[in-house]
């Protein structure tokens, strides 16, 4: 396989996760009578531009389908991590009713709705059609199409050009990382800025999150590759942010390389040194990470089995993504894992891909009352272990498998 940035022959192995179905690809009554697509799960690190990178087995289409199950209103951190990136960004920047915004990756509306609740016109590119529809019904244009230099010139050409563009947890996602950055590079007004919001490499290694790691997700991105592959492709990066969100962000912003007047700020070189000093441009830095894997792996499964065999009910909350890479990674099944609770009822009587858990509403939680509730989601920890404070009646235990084992 060739680097999707540079196209050099990718030879370091990074992590290899075995195999799995799509992570988003949930069950319904009748697929689950037929047979599933299970792809390999390895990744591999770039040594040319150091871009961390799946192996390509499933195209975007296979994965981002008509049924795409993941809708970001449910989190209620994200949106008000969403409702404040509006304000800071309208304030930083001077947006208001003579401004336009587009966000690209607008799933259900969570970000764009803040937006016009201000005045400001906007609109999203979506192409799962079950977020575009959610989208739309809260009165927020959307183009149900996958973004790129194409989509990018008919924008233009209709006189919608952006003053600002957001991105947020879109970038690991795209297989063409070319072709999309260039689109926005083409999208932005000459004094226009697009801000990307993605999980740091940085964090990913040092905190042992292999399980966001899934076929959806084709990098696993540093500012360094980023700036790299920004440059190639009409941006330029001139600030970064350290966020809190999904385990350990970075939010860029970038202007376009030949209009763009906004000074670089010191923060990026800051951010690019550490990177350096981490040794990211080594092949040391990206080999301890499977034993890691490996290290969460048995010890979540041994702490299921202790369980079964002690009698104590175990159930699970959050049929998200990373659950998914855990437990197929583990080889979990319904046995040791009986349900899964989640707030989307877009996923409640469906099953988990791979594993077939049933997903399940919060009220079988409450009847059910386990021992322990494994938070699959780990990032939100401290948002689910709030809406499940309940649990404590019973003397219910909350537990996280990742960055390591930990039962509270």
């Amino acid at each position: 396989m060739k680097c999707r940035h540079c196209q050099a022959e990718l030879t370091l192995p990074f992590l290899d996760l075995g195999s799995a179905p799509p992570s988003n690809a949930y069950l319904t009554a009748a697929t689950l009578k037929a047979p599933e697509k299970w792809f390999p799960l390895r990744v591999l690190v770039c040594g040319e531009c150091w871009l961390v990178q799946t192996e390509d087995y499933a195209g975007a289409d296979e994965l981002f389908d008509a049924d795409y199950a993941y809708f970001s209103s449910f989190s209620t951190s994200w949106l008000r991590h969403a409702e404040s990136y509006v304000v800071r960004m309208a304030e930083r920047f001077g947006l208001g009713t003579g401004s336009h915004v587009v966000e690209v990756a607008a799933n259900d509306g969570y970000l764009l709705q803040y937006v016009k609740a201000r005045g400001i016109p906007c609109l999203g590119v979506e192409p799962t059609a079950s977020t575009a529809k959610a989208a739309r019904e809260k009165g927020i244009p959307i183009v149900e199409d996958f973004f790129g230099i194409r989509l990018a010139r008919d924008l233009v050409a209709q006189g919608k050009q952006a003053d600002l563009t957001a991105a947020n947890n879109v970038l690991a996602h795209v297989p063409d990382l070319n072709d999309f950055v260039a689109g926005f590079a083409a999208l932005l007004k000459p004094a226009g800025v697009s801000t990307f919001e993605f999980p740091h490499l940085m964090n990913l290694v040092a905190e042992n999150q292999f399980d966001t790691i899934y076929h959806e997700h084709y990098s696993y991105l540093s500012l360094s590759a980023v700036n790299r592959f920004f440059a190639r492709n009409g941006l330029t990066v001139f600030d970064v942010e350290a966020l809190p969100t999904h385990g350990g962000s970075l939010r860029v912003y970038a202007q376009r390389s030949d209009t763009g007047a906004r000074p670089v700020s010191a923060e990026v070189g800051k951010v690019l040194s550490r990177e350096k000093e981490a040794g990211i441009f080594t092949p040391a830095f990206y080999a301890g990470i499977q034993a890691q894997a490996d290290r969460i792996k048995y010890d979540f499964a041994s702490f299921l089995i202790e369980a079964k065999r002690a009698g104590k009910s175990v159930g699970a909350y959050g049929a998200a993504a990373k659950g998914n890479t855990l437990l197929n990674y583990a080889g979990i099944r319904g046995d040791l894992l009986p349900y899964v609770v989640d707030r989307n009822p877009a996923k409640q009587g469906k099953h988990l891909p791979g594993c077939r858990i049933p997903i399940v509403d919060e009220e079988h939680l409450k009847r059910a009352k386990p021992a322990y509730v494994v938070i699959m989601p780990w990032n939100l920890r401290e948002e689910v272990t709030q809406q499940l404070a309940y649990i404590r009646e019973w003397g219910g235990k909350f537990v996280t498998a990742v960055p390591s084992l930990k039962v509270a």
